[in-house]
């Protein structure tokens, strides 16, 4: 019974093939994934510049109608998006899958070129807030990019690009197992652009459904001299989250997969932003004004902590970003501001006393363990330039300067004391809340490159620069026994990087080879201590090659080698022993992926494999998860000029494996992944 889904969607598929033509639709040219480049907020041509940004475009959106980021940007070199429960994920943009308070600053999410959240007040799930699911485009930039951004694009930048172009209303309908189901519309009506989805699951495993919300409305229109672009956006999470099966290999153990041995557990999160794009050509030059507002807040039960105390933040935030610049053949030059402010507020509370032992009984009581606001203000300047020093040859330099100023206001007792007064046993309790206090930290990040057109088909550049993220509010703020005072510094990076492009009639390829340094790497001691004193280095290869085999047969390659090792010793947080040399924990040395595409007259399928190499799951470099390869099959056939049907495979060959592994304090832990799952749906086109 199992394979019946698998030999239906492959029926269907291979009928297709053979039936009439509803439309000729055949490619001409190679289809491949479109390569851009985002420079200061603008969608360019990677033409004439250097860097490494690739961009899933939004008909592979469509095939690949993903119900977790991570299906779609797995295609993409030197990206990893580690899925945990639900709608839950973890980061890695060339580095290793990064957790904890900080993780989610080391890497900057945009819509439509916007930050969407405040530089210290991120969160490490944030990409469930943007619409993935219905983009014009997604694309990734890998490598510091804070010379063009700003803190937080350390290790990279997603930028989510919304429909701006008219295009024909559809709704569709979509159906899979554990009782999922999803309905969409997406389209223009009159000058306005809606994407909007509604999806829900009772889960696979115990306790594990969710129901997800997302709403992009767009609105384009002249007011004199400018061209006014309004985006609204919207989403909202209701989610039981499931915890860690505990285990060698529990993923592959058929009672613990479904398990959940947390049912108690839930994230309940929303978001909402407004941007508005000016656009004005002044001469031969371009003035863009953006001003945007944004709200997000969040509820969850910490379960992963012992006593599972509930987490409540919130921010509404603010700012604007000024562009103003000139494009010409000899010299491109930009020149900006960026200012935002922002008020957030978190609180932790636990409401019953921890169970175990007599020491996590007396240092984690019941009670308020913080309860603070915390505004902020940024303010940032920066240029880039590029010139053409020669008829091939072109120079580019970017710098930003940032400055970020955090104002703290504790509303409970300052101290590692019960929220009453009381001390805790065993030292004092595990949680310490500073008194009220300012913090400002200022930061400079520069890029320079040289991009030589070595042909109409080929580029090389080679080019430098430097990231960097201040510390986030939680880092600073919510700290633990014994440190009053979190005295760290922002993390930077440096890196090296020579990549070489190709684009042909028939096959299109690149590479890109680069090495990076980590300094002033933010982490928790052994004592519990927030310190700014790791580093680590990096060096990877990462390529992809598109390739158009015959007129309905495609094949695409993509594919990373990188080595991530800590560049210090020390004693961290949960028992972990860090030594210099030591691979970085949950960082394969070798992802991939390849995808088999067929399209002729009304029918577009692809299969594809993804694999994730063996890696360390712990710093100490003890213990490994094997790695995994799985396949999925997926294809779409318009059946009449308004009615298309789509159906997907996942994990076709049923893989036993987990989507994240990890090794804590003596017990190997794991996400497992969900077995063959069958989904079909069908569109119309109004």
């Amino acid at each position: 019974m199992a394979r019946k889904p698998t030999i239906a969607l492959c029926a269907l598929l291979g009928a297709a093939v053979h039936a009439d033509t509803v439309q000729d639709d055949a490619p001409q040219g190679p289809e491949v994934e479109e390569i851009v480049v985002v420079a200061d907020g603008l969608v360019r041509s990677l033409q004439g510049r250097a860097g490494s940004l690739s961009t899933v475009d939004a008909d592979v959106v469509e095939l690949v109608r993903a119900n977790h980021v991570s299906e779609t940007l797995a295609r993409l070199p030197g990206v990893w998006i580690a899925r945990a429960s639900g709608h839950e994920h973890l980061t890695a943009i060339r580095s290793g899958v990064l957790a904890g308070a900080g993780a989610c600053g080391a890497f900057l999410y945009l819509e439509n070129g916007v930050p969407i959240r405040p530089v210290g007040f991120c969160n490490i799930n944030n990409l469930f807030e943007l619409n993935t699911e219905q983009a014009a485009a997604i694309e990734v930039l890998r490598g510091p990019a804070s010379a063009l951004f700003g803190g937080n694009a350390l290790h990279g930048v997603v930028n989510v690009v919304t429909h701006r172009q008219p295009r024909p209303m559809r709704v569709s309908a979509e159906f899979g197992p554990h009782g999922y189901r999803q309905l969409r519309l997406g389209g223009s009506a009159a000058a306005v652009q809606i994407d909007a989805h509604s999806s829900a699951t009772d889960g696979y495993r115990d306790d594990t459904g969710y129901g997800q919300h997302k709403l992009n409305i767009g609105y384009a229109a002249d007011v004199g001299a400018f061209r006014v672009t309004n985006t609204l956006s919207a989403s909202r999470l209701n989610q039981e989250t499931g915890g860690y099966v505990r285990g060698h290999r529990a993923y592959a153990d058929a009672s613990l997969r479904t398990s959940n041995p947390n049912p108690e557990a839930y994230r309940d999160a929303s978001s909402l932003r407004l941007a508005s794009e000016w656009d004005a050509r002044l001469g031969e030059n371009r003035l863009i004004l953006t001003p945007y507002l944004r709200r997000s807040s969040m509820e969850f039960l910490q379960h992963f902590l012992p006593g599972q105390p509930l987490e409540t933040n919130a921010q509404t935030s603010g700012g604007a970003v000024l562009r103003y610049g000139s494009q010409r053949d000899d010299v491109a030059w930009s020149i900006g501001a960026h200012a935002e402010l922002m008020g957030g507020e978190l609180r932790e509370h636990q409401s019953g006393a921890t169970q175990g032992s007599a020491f996590l009984v007396a240092t984690r009581p019941p009670g308020t363990h913080y309860d603070y606001d915390v505004d902020s203000a940024l303010a940032a300047g920066f240029y880039d330039v590029r010139w053409r020093v020669a008829e091939a040859v072109s120079l580019t330099h970017s710098l930003r300067v940032e400055r970020l100023a955090y104002d703290y206001d504790n509303h409970a007792l300052a101290g590692n004391t019960r929220d009453d007064g009381t001390p805790c046993g065993f030292g004092g309790c595990l949680y310490t809340r500073p008194a009220d206090r300012d913090d400002a930290f200022t930061d400079a990040a520069g890029r320079a490159a040289l991009h030589w057109q070595a042909s109409v088909a080929a580029e090389l550049y080679v080019a430098a620069g430097l990231g960097f993220r201040p510390p986030q509010a939680t880092e600073l703020y919510r700290l633990q026994s014994g440190q009053t005072v979190a005295d760290i510094d922002s993390e930077s990076l440096a890196s090296v990087e020579v990549g070489w492009r190709h684009a042909g009639e028939r096959a299109s390829a690149e590479a890109a080879l680069y090495a990076e340094r980590t300094s002033n790497l933010i982490f928790r001691d052994a004592d519990g201590y927030n310190v700014s004193d790791g580093k680590t280095r990096s060096t990877g290869l990462e390529f992809a090659l598109q390739w158009q085999l015959a007129p309905s047969h495609a094949l695409a390659i993509s594919g990373t080698w990188a080595r991530h090792r800590y560049a210090f010793d020390r004693a961290a947080s949960r028992g972990e022993v860090i030594a210099d040399g030591n691979d970085v924990d949950t960082a394969p040395r070798w992802l991939g992926g390849a995808r088999w595409s067929f399209r002729r007259n009304a029918l577009h399928a692809e299969l594809e494999a993804n694999y994730v190499g063996s890696h360390f799951i712990n710093a100490a470099n003890t213990e490994r998860y094997e790695g995994h390869l799985v396949l999925h099959l997926r294809g779409n056939r318009r059946l009449t000029e308004r009615v298309t049907a789509f159906a997907r495979v996942l994990n076709v060959t049923d893989r036993r494996y987990a989507d994240r592994a990890d090794y804590a304090f003596g017990s190997y832990r794991y996400f497992p992944a969900m077995p063959r799952q069958f989904y079909l749906g069908i569109e119309l086109t109004l």
